[in-house]
């Protein structure tokens, strides 16, 4: 389902769950080479993952994303709690293990892949996209992989969609670029 009119980049708080029609079918693969096992890519293969995410401003002005994840078939959810001021934080995610990341609000141009600058409805470029840069902690997880995203509204089938572009790097260098395509099922 389609965000509603108003909703933009700046505020992007609400319930979404993965459309797997619409998103490319390859995330499989991306979880494969990033040392999730066979059993658990099945359950989300067939499973809903559900976000509900809360984006809002501390005191200090500084934007924050809080997405709690969920997934049906029996997998617990993570949560994920990002500030938006490009600083690298050291976590340990129950599903993809111990990572490190930063995530920013920057111009489509500052990005050096046009993948992750393309594409995206006017608004979302004047005010910026979500840039998430997410990689393996190798020396603690013993993997090696890089999801650099960009996260914003894109116009899919003539319908205002929040929307993730992943450009992925695994272990052995495979480069995989996928959409990402949410349905809103609300505010929390």
């Amino acid at each position: 389902m389609a965000v509603p009119a108003d909703f933009t980049i700046l505020d992007i708080s609400g319930k979404f769950t993965m459309n797997k029609t619409l998103s490319d079918p390859r995330t499989d693969t991306i979880l494969k080479l990033q040392g999730i096992s066979w059993l658990q890519r099945k359950a989300i293969a067939y499973g809903t993952v559900t976000l509900a995410i809360k984006h809002y401003k501390d005191d200090d002005g500084v934007e924050h994303i809080d997405i709690d994840q969920t997934i049906t078939g029996g997998l617990p959810g993570t949560r994920e709690e990002r500030t938006l001021y490009w600083q690298e934080r050291e976590t340990e995610d129950d599903l993809f293990g111990h990572i490190i990341g930063k995530s920013r609000r920057c111009k489509a141009e500052e990005l050096d892949i046009p993948f992750l600058q393309e594409g995206w409805t006017a608004d979302t470029l004047e005010h910026g996209l979500v840039q998430s840069y997410v990689e393996s902690n190798t020396p603690k997880s013993g993997t090696v992989w890089i999801a650099n995203q960009s996260w914003g509204i894109e116009d899919i089938n003539g319908e205002r969609r929040y929307v993730r572009h992943v450009k992925f790097t695994g272990p052995k260098a495979e480069d995989i670029e996928a959409k990402l395509i949410y349905d809103y099922h609300g505010p929390l």
